[in-house]
């Protein structure tokens, strides 16, 4: 069918090493109609909330070069890739570095650009990801 998109297809499994000291956010999409009046109606097509996950941390230089290795292969917010938040995972705290385990794990790309900030001995990196339905 012309137009159509298809879902996304990760094919990788973020890092062991990257996929720890993520602070976890959810966010509805909400229908906002205001009024003149001051009166306001909302609505909330969606049943499921989207969620995404940041974290700036410290790296070591063998930590900053496998996340920017990652990071290049996947052309930045290019390609889809799965993700093990690891407090959903069964048992708890586990990682398919295979991404066969469906629990705990979404389909997310990296949400904004490369930002580094170099220091003595380590460099502190922003990571951002965002769930893809």
């Amino acid at each position: 069918m012309p137009g159509s998109v298809l879902n996304a297809a990760p094919t990788t499994v973020l890092p062991w090493s990257l996929c720890r000291e993520f602070a976890h956010a959810r966010e509805y999409f909400v229908l906002d109609n205001e009024y003149v009046n001051g009166e306001s109606q909302r609505s909330c097509p969606v049943t499921t909330s989207r969620k995404s996950w940041k974290t700036t941390r410290r790296l070591t230089p063998t930590l900053l070069q496998t996340f920017r290795v990652f990071y290049e292969a996947r052309m930045g917010a290019a390609e889809p890739f799965f993700f093990y938040d690891v407090f959903e995972t069964v048992p708890k705290f586990s990682y398919d570095q295979t991404g066969s385990s469906p629990y705990g794990r979404y389909v997310v790309r990296f949400d904004g650009p490369w930002e580094q900030t170099v220091g003595i001995g380590r460099s502190e990196v922003a990571i951002a990801l965002i769930e893809l339905a």
